[in-house]
């Protein structure tokens, strides 16, 4: 019987597990992703390869790599995946509700604090739909990790993905009352330098700059940070334990602020704001509950408290 005759294969299920092998690195891996066992994503990788007669992948103990032949397979896989889920949604209708698995990573302390409310909003309104909440602050590898969008605060650096600016977050100069002592509140820049310092090590390690809010004159200068961390978290409890001063997202320490536990030093200065984006890999074509995701969060995170408008 010819490959062109063979009953009862299910090609787009084929072509589905080879691109979910490639992209998830191993087929132990790629059986997690689609919910069965190594055995079966095997046995379907071997129907690909005699069905088309080719070898796709060179395998042995310890590394994996696409043929040259399973080079262009894997385009031509993802290509014909798009399209078939373009059909579907087309045939189905837009209005469709959208269902399955959406898979964001967030920042930690955005992610786990300011998101959680259109996080929920998302799910309400799309009851069939199941989200993988991650929470790093690093970059991910959206094709070889399955991850469909991310949160990012900071400058976006990697020129291949899609980066959609929605939100800025304001930062201020704080420290606690206990640390200023008798001293009276600092109203200029020149004054925080000689005290104790910390940082945020992703967003300033030593040196600080801040911007006058009406005058948008900027100013300067070096610390000596007596601690350095990459968890927003850790940076406000050493606050407010008295360790030194810091720069904090305003969202963080409001409540902190409004209780006393906390003060905003120079009140007229701030940190430049940190730009919020929306981020993920370029495609012909997006599934609806990507879609549906990104536009509620480009109508709800520019409006969460201790965020703002884009400038």
């Amino acid at each position: 019987m010819s490959k062109q005759q063979s009953p009862g294969i299910d090609r787009i299920e084929l072509m589905q597990t080879f691109v979910r092998i490639v992209e998830a690195g191993s087929l132990s891996a790629a059986a997690l992703r689609l919910s069965t066992t190594q055995p079966t994503v095997s046995r379907r990788l071997q129907t690909l390869e005699k069905l088309l007669g080719l070898k796709l992948l060179q395998r042995n103990t310890h590394v994996m790599k696409l043929t040259e032949d399973g080079e262009r397979c894997y385009a031509h896989a993802r290509s014909l995946l798009e399209s078939w889920q373009g059909i579907e949604d087309d045939l189905r209708g837009v209005t469709e509700e959208p269902q399955g698995v959406l898979r964001v990573l967030a920042p930690h302390a955005f992610g786990q604090d300011q998101m959680i409310a259109p996080l929920q909003a998302y799910l309400q309104r799309y009851p069939k739909m199941t989200v993988d909440w991650m929470l790093s602050d690093r970059t991910p590898d959206f094709i070889a990790e399955g991850i469909d969008c991310a949160v990012h605060v900071g400058p976006v650096t990697e020129p291949s993905v899609v980066a959609v600016l929605v939100a800025e977050v304001p930062r201020i100069v704080i420290a606690s009352p206990a640390l200023l002592g008798d001293r009276s509140l600092p109203e200029q820049p020149q004054q925080l330098q000689d005290l104790p310092w910390l940082a945020l090590s992703t967003f300033y390690r030593h040196s600080v700059s801040l911007t006058h809010d009406t005058s948008r004159e900027v100013q300067r200068f070096d610390i000596q940070p007596r601690l350095l961390t990459d968890s927003l978290y850790a940076l406000r409890n050493a606050v407010l334990a008295g360790m030194g001063v810091g720069i904090a997202s305003s969202w963080l320490v409001q409540q902190d602020l409004a209780e006393g536990k906390l003060r905003h030093l120079a009140p007229q200065w701030q940190a430049a704001a940190l730009p919020v984006y929306l981020v993920y890999p370029h495609a012909r074509y997006y599934p609806a509950r990507l879609r549906m995701f990104l536009a509620m969060m480009r109508e709800t995170m520019p409006v969460l408290t201790g965020t703002q408008h884009p400038a």
